[in-house]
C-alpha cells in the first residue's frame, strides 16, 4: 500500500460521512451537510422550492457516491502509474471548488447567509489542506 492509496482511502472516508450526511441528515451542520445555509430552512416554507432543493441535495449525494465507489475500484486495481493519475485528477477535480462554489459560497457568507459566520473560509482552509495533502503524497511517491 503506497501513501497515495492511504491518502484516497482518508478521503473516501471524510466524503462517505458527507454522503450518510446529505442522504440522511441534509439539515445538519456536520460533515459540509445543507444545514449551513440559511435557505435550507427557508425553502421548507415553499414546498415546491424545497422539494427542488432536495433533489439537487440527493443529486450531488449520488454523484460523490458515484464518485467514491469508482475510487474503490481503482483502490482495488490500479497500478502505481493508475494512482499518480489518480491523485492527478483528484488535485484538479478537488481544485474546481475554487472556480465556482467558494465564490458563491463566499459570498453568501459575506450576505448573512450561512450559519455560522465565516463557514466558508474554514471550507476554503479544508478543501486547500486537502489538495496540499494530495500534492504532497504525490510529491513523496513520485513517478514510479
Amino acid at each position: 500500500m503506497n501513501i497515495i492509496s492511504i491518502v484516497i482511502i482518508g478521503f473516501i472516508v471524510l466524503e462517505v460521512t458527507n454522503v450518510i450526511a446529505l442522504y440522511f441528515f441534509p439539515g445538519s451542520k456536520y460533515a459540509n451537510s445543507i444545514g449551513f445555509f440559511k435557505a435550507w430552512d427557508k425553502s421548507k416554507q415553499e414546498p415546491e422550492l424545497h422539494d427542488l432543493v432536495r433533489y439537487l441535495v440527493n443529486w450531488v449525494a449520488g454523484t460523490k457516491l458515484i464518485f467514491l465507489l469508482l475510487l474503490t475500484v481503482i483502490l482495488f486495481t490500479a497500478d502505481a502509474q493508475g494512482f499518480f493519475y489518480t491523485a492527478l485528477a483528484l488535485i484538479i477535480s478537488i481544485s474546481s471548488f475554487f472556480w465556482r462554489l467558494f465564490p458563491l459560497i463566499r459570498k453568501m457568507d459575506r450576505e448573512d447567509q450561512i450559519d455560522p459566520k465565516n463557514y466558508s473560509a474554514i471550507l476554503g482552509l479544508m478543501i486547500s489542506l486537502l489538495v496540499m495533502v494530495f500534492v504532497a503524497a504525490l510529491l513523496i511517491t513520485g513517478w514510479q
